[in-house]
């Protein structure tokens, strides 16, 4: 099986007897639906709804496991920290910590299943120790996430600056709309509820090689987003799904800097352009 040790990883332990009830407080993830051998994604989000942390969540025993990127760590355990008060929580944090990923269908033994990829219908596993020789690198598996349409802060996002909608957390075990409150509920529930996202993750597709992160994707001279990870002609970008469903209608050309690119919403979000699902239903 093709596995990746990933650089630049933090995990953070919460454990206590109020671990679990802290962190349904304050978190998008519904951790009574975690199962004990499963990674959800999972963030801290500001009081007007934006991804402030971003996390793949799990269980370690009888504590949860927060892993992020190593520029996050400290940061989430003060936030962490701060709102604890006096519930007998206690939060610890390795970093660098050690992360392998494999592809494949067989668990390691001593793995976790990454909900995201299963709900596009990949098997990936998460083990939080080195294994010696792995078989691919960051590369394969960008190129793993491009596909499948799994997005990541810091290469498709920018932290506080996107909604969960926008990276697709909303269907992707992410994001509850059962539980009660935390932080930036109240936001993101309403755009829920009256489906106002426009902004969401969709996977490209370049006529040459794509160029930089970041660089805009536009039609007619008019931005609707910004390329996120890109491999040779394939990439992840986060746009206005309504001006985007505008542009395919009309045949206009989308283009990411200079070169031409098709969109496809990943297909086991179940979205569809606007322009598509209008057709779909007339």
């Amino acid at each position: 099986m093709p596995k990746v040790c990933l650089d630049g990883r933090a995990i953070i332990h919460v454990s206590g007897k109020d671990a679990d009830t802290l962190l349904q407080t304050l978190i998008t993830t519904d951790i009574a639906q975690l199962g004990a051998d499963e990674i959800r994604p999972g963030a801290l989000l500001t009081p007007q709804g934006k991804i402030l942390f971003d996390f793949l969540l799990s269980r370690d025993g009888e504590a949860l496991r927060l892993e992020t990127t190593g520029d996050q760590g400290e940061a989430l355990v003060k936030r962490l920290t701060m709102y604890k008060l006096r519930s007998a929580v206690e939060i610890s944090l390795q970093s660098p910590a050690p992360v392998t990923v494999v592809f494949g269908e067989d668990a390691p033994a001593g793995s976790y299943r990454d909900h995201r990829f299963e709900k596009a219908g990949v098997s990936v596993f998460r083990l939080y120790r080195d294994l010696p020789s792995a078989e691919a690198g960051i590369a394969d598996f960008d190129a793993l996430r491009i596909a499948a349409g799994i997005a990541v802060a810091g290469r498709d996002y920018a932290l506080q600056d996107a909604f969960p909608h926008d990276v697709l957390m909303d269907l992707n075990g992410g994001l509850s709309f059962r539980k009660g409150c935390y932080v930036g509920q109240e936001v993101v529930s309403r755009m829920q509820h009256r489906g106002t996202a426009r902004r969401r993750l969709v996977i490209i597709a370049g006529e040459a090689a794509l160029p930089p992160t970041g660089t805009s994707i536009s039609v007619n001279g008019r931005t609707i987003g910004s390329l996120g990870t890109a491999r040779d002609r394939n990439g992840l970008a986060i746009v206005r799904i309504d001006k985007a469903g505008e542009a395919i209608a009309k045949g206009d050309t989308i283009l990411a800097g200079d070169v031409p690119v098709s969109l496809t919403l990943p297909a086991w979000s179940g979205l569809a352009f606007p322009s598509e699902a209008d057709e779909a239903s007339a």
